[in-house]
């Protein structure tokens, strides 16, 4: 009896082989050269960033003295006292109201409203971040300068500051508190709790380090914002004496000096430029610290 005859199995060419095994080492190669590449290209991207940290901070410093940081004295034209106390109380002012309307406004978005309300409130935040500064200077001096009429004023700064931060603290808020896991929100509910009490108690705590970073974010971009100052507020040589008297505010100390003729004035327009860059890089790591430490503690504790 003839044995049937067993079809031959195909084996791949000489040429496929080859090929297969060229693809393979040249996509083992690009893995390896682009580890390679990228920290250069980093480095690319921030030397240009480093030369005008060095430029601030070796033009700054030589001239850096405590009474150029202090003296609040009218009459001493190259001296950050005023601007200094002035935009820390304006700051403190705007992100409370920053913060205040942005987490009312976050967390309602987040856990309150409808699908179809929440995502109308969502695009009108990410509208409103988006929106030039320009443009919010703008809307600040023709609403609070102009329509109230209160002018050039310190209010009409903090109004419109905190209407150029909000956004941000918005969208953090309601990312924070849209992220904690549904299986937490349920539990909390099949407790007994109340809305009030898993906000405070359970969503909080967890949304913590992310609405933390939030609101160091707008303050950071808020406290290197030029445009809704300059259009709402007028330089002062004198500290404020309330809401509605003129208020000089560091970054437009920038503005107003850095182009003059005059050498002292481009030395003060350095010197504020030093001091906002130290108090953005200092808040960056405190706020780092603190969230590390507290995601620490919540660990394991959420899960």
């Amino acid at each position: 009896m003839a044995l049937a005859s067993v079809p031959a199995i195909e084996t791949p060419s000489d040429d496929l082989l080859f090929d297969r095994s060229a693809r393979t080492r040249w996509r083992i190669g690009f893995d390896r050269w682009i580890g390679r590449l990228l920290p250069l290209l980093f480095l690319v991207a921030i030397l240009p960033i480093l030369d005008v940290v060095y430029y601030i901070a070796s033009s700054a410093l030589p001239t850096l003295t405590l009474h150029v940081l202090t003296d609040t004295n009218f009459r001493d034209p190259d001296a950050l006292g005023v601007p200094i106390i002035t935009t820390a109380e304006m700051m403190t002012l705007a992100t409370g109201l920053a913060v205040a309307f942005g987490l009312f406004g976050g967390i309602a978005t987040a856990e309150f409203l409808s699908d179809r309300a929440a995502s109308w409130a969502r695009t009108f935040a990410n509208m409103l971040a988006g929106t030039p500064s320009v443009v919010v200077g703008y809307l600040g001096y023709f609403g609070f300068c102009l329509y109230f009429g209160w002018g050039y004023t310190m209010i009409a700064g903090v109004l419109t500051l905190s209407l150029f931060m909000t956004p941000y603290i918005f969208r953090i808020a309601d990312l924070a508190f849209s992220s904690i896991p549904r299986h937490i929100r349920e539990a909390a509910y099949g407790a007994g709790a109340h809305p009030h009490q898993y906000i405070l108690r359970v969503g909080a705590p967890i949304a913590f380090p992310q609405i933390l970073n939030g609101v160091f974010l707008a303050v950071a971009i808020g406290v290197g914002e030029t445009a809704p100052i300059v259009l709402t507020t007028h330089g002062s040589v004198i500290l404020p004496t309330g809401l509605f008297s003129p208020a000089q505010f560091l970054t437009a100390t920038i503005w107003e000096n850095f182009s003059s003729p005059f050498a002292s004035a481009v030395a003060l327009a350095l010197q504020a430029a030093f001091i906002l860059l130290v108090v953005v890089v200092g808040l960056n790591i405190v706020v780092r610290i603190i969230s590390a430490r507290y995601r620490k503690r919540l660990e394991g504790l959420f899960q």
